[in-house]
Parts: structure tokens; C-alpha cells; sequence
């Protein structure tokens, strides 16, 4: 049932934020920026216990951890450029929450080369042996 209480406490701060912001429009941003980093703190333990499960489970899968711990760090920068490019864009900068998308994605990119290169040797290593068995 945390989901309810995360729900609600949205719902308040959407509420307050909206009475609020007619008189304090910074404060009304303050608010909705304090609420994303309680539920940020409140999901953490969630966040390192899927970590761990996922390792153990890469372990026993016999698979490269360097490959599992570069996943994670490719979906943290995708929700982190999702978090900063949604508070820019209810501090009305449309503008830099692009660039702050758009530097996620090249990120993720650069942190995904290793990944992409295996598996392209991978699969480089599999069309000779494919290709010298049909003769």
C-alpha cells in the first residue's frame, strides 16, 4: 500500500501547490521539488534491493557484472535527465529541459558502447559459424 501513500502525498502537493502558487510561485516550485526528493529517499531501499536481487540473479546467470552495473548506470541517468527536465519544465524552461534530455541520451549512448561492442562481436563470432555449416 506505499503506493497509496506516495499517491497522496502527490495529490497534497499538487493541491497545495496550486493554492500556493498564485501568491509564491517559488514556493509552490520549492514544494513540488521538496516532494520529488522525499519520494526519491523514500524508494531507496526499493531501488538498492532491485539492484541487489538483479546482481545476485547476473551472478548466478554467470553474466559480467561490469555489463549489469553499466545498465544501471544507463537507467540512473535516464531518470535523473527525466527528474531534472521535469522540474525545468514546471519552472517553465521548456528550453533546458530539452537539453537536459538531450544530454541524457547522448550519455546513454557513451555509457552503452561497451555493451553494443560485445554484442556486435558476438555476433560477428556466430555468421562464420552459421554460414560454413550450410556447406
Amino acid at each position: 500500500m506505499e503506493i497509496i501513500q506516495i499517491v497522496g502525498l502527490g495529490m497534497i502537493t499538487t493541491f497545495l501547490a496550486l493554492v500556493v502558487k498564485e501568491q509564491k510561485p517559488i514556493f509552490a516550485f520549492l514544494l513540488t521539488i521538496f516532494t520529488g526528493v522525499i519520494i526519491f529517499a523514500f524508494l531507496i531501499d526499493k531501488i538498492a534491493l532491485l539492484i541487489e536481487m538483479i546482481e545476485t540473479l547476473a551472478t548466478e546467470a554467470d553474466i559480467n557484472l561490469v555489463y549489469v552495473q553499466t545498465i544501471f548506470k544507463i537507467i540512473g541517468i535516464a531518470y535523473i535527465a527525466e527528474f531534472g527536465a521535469q522540474i525545468a519544465r514546471d519552472a517553465g524552461q521548456g528550453s533546458v529541459a530539452s537539453k537536459i534530455e538531450l544530454a541524457g541520451k547522448v550519455l546513454i549512448m557513451i555509457m552503452a558502447i561497451p555493451i553494443i561492442s560485445v554484442i556486435i562481436e558476438t555476433v560477428l563470432t556466430l555468421i562464420p559459424a552459421a554460414m560454413g555449416d550450410g556447406g
